[in-house]
């Protein structure tokens, strides 16, 4: 296949080679050339690398449905019984609208995603298996990542723990815990139960991290303690953690040195929260950085619409990033960021001016754009793109190739 006339990160217009899923050759366009073969026109579009969401819950999903009113309360807890209340009473069954979320995902670009798959003593594996079924329904398409998540905390409702493992013996690749002192009050009774699950398994661990100020710090802290000790280095990842970077200077570098050590992930979803570690410290200390949806238009919040290009101007925006590099590094962060820690052969990015993913040699999970330059395409968002997945064109122009 060949991609002709793209312009990757914004550079100089090329035309682009693949053999099978890698990129095999990128050379000046030649507007005379008469290429044999598949040719995908790329109109002088901007060439990116494809999106990765690497936190949404594909299970609480309410795209395509009629908007309905915001009815939860304040707090995880309220939150998490609204979802309980209201998720089986949709509009549509639960298989078909997680697999129209994910359609439509990829239709705007994202070919890698790690989704939550709610595990608890009340949906049991349902919402798990519907992940599951929407995984394999767009296998050619997308690589999915399911992580089974008890957002109802592990050790308040007896059972959970044995539908965690149930969802593992299914193969869920990634154990999630949550909020391991706040919810559960027994940080050491959650944690052990989610690195030894993560030992039985052989699975990565990803933590949703909600508790403020030094409550997380403590509880990071107890995760960080256990990465070293049971030697799970790159396999752990931090969600939200919205506050780490709250407490002063010193823990803030304390914290982003040791995940650097430790190759331990960082998740955001782009909040408004100013006590976040910095995103542009931890980019340049090496720490795999990702970016991600969270809910979409569901139970807990009527944000998200797909479209990881929107999340990226909301990251660059909540940031207060103006500068053209920092921008262009939010794009970084959304797509091969995410891309490293979905699968570890990524590269971590290598600094604030790091434009991986577009080389010879690498996967041929590509977007084409429109824009002047990536800074514009996150300012504009334009529609009209094409989707690559290993080397395979699975969307063009919002419209996603038929099963």
């Amino acid at each position: 296949m060949l991609i002709r006339d793209v312009r990757p990160w914004g550079g100089e217009r090329s035309d682009v080679e693949l053999a099978g899923a890698r990129i095999a050759v990128v050379r000046p366009h030649d507007p005379a050339a008469r290429p044999a073969g598949e040719v995908v026109e790329g109109r002088g579009r901007l060439l990116l690398p494809s999106f990765s969401d690497v936190h949404v819950h594909l299970d609480s999903t309410r795209i395509g449905l009629p908007f309905r009113p915001h009815t939860g309360g304040p707090g995880v807890m309220a939150m998490m019984l609204n979802d309980r209340q209201n998720w089986r009473t949709a509009e549509v069954p639960l298989q078909e609208r997680v697999a129209g979320t994910l359609e439509r995902m990829i239709a705007r670009g994202t070919t890698r995603v790690r989704s939550y798959a709610q595990v608890d003593v009340d949906c049991r594996l349902e919402r798990f298996d519907a992940v599951v079924a929407a995984k394999e329904r767009f296998a050619g398409r997308a690589d999915v990542q399911i992580m089974t998540f008890p957002q109802a905390g592990i050790l308040r409702e007896k059972g959970t723990v044995d539908y965690l493992e149930a969802s593992l013996k299914a193969g869920a690749e990634v154990i999630g815990g949550i909020d391991p002192c706040s919810l559960d009050r027994d940080p050491k009774g959650h944690l052990d139960v989610v690195f030894g699950l993560a030992e039985k398994y052989q699975v990565e661990v990803d933590i949703h991290l909600h508790e403020p100020g030094h409550l997380g710090v403590f509880s990071t802290d107890l995760v960080l303690e256990r990465t070293r000790a049971l030697g799970m280095q790159g396999k752990v990842t931090m969600s939200h953690a919205y506050a780490l970077g709250s407490v002063s200077e010193a823990v803030s570098r304390r914290l982003i040195d040791e995940f650097a050590e430790l190759d331990v992930a960082m998740a955001t979803v782009a909040p408004p929260d100013r006590g976040q570690l910095s995103l542009v410290a931890l980019t340049e200390a090496g720490v795999r950085v990702g970016l991600g949806e969270d809910g979409q238009r569901d139970y807990w919040s009527p944000y998200g619409n797909c479209d990881m290009l929107d999340r990226t101007w909301q990251l660059a925006f909540t940031n207060g990033f103006r500068d053209d590099a920092l921008i262009e590094m939010s794009l970084a962060v959304a797509t091969v960021g995410g891309a490293s820690i979905m699968g570890h052969g990524v590269a971590r990015l290598a600094g604030v001016a790091d434009r991986p993913g577009l080389a010879v040699g690498d996967r041929a999970d590509l977007l084409l754009v429109d824009g002047e330059t990536p800074t514009s395409a996150v300012m504009d968002r334009g529609t009209d793109r094409t989707v690559l997945h290993d080397g395979v064109v699975v969307a063009d122009q919002l419209a996603v190739l038929g099963d």
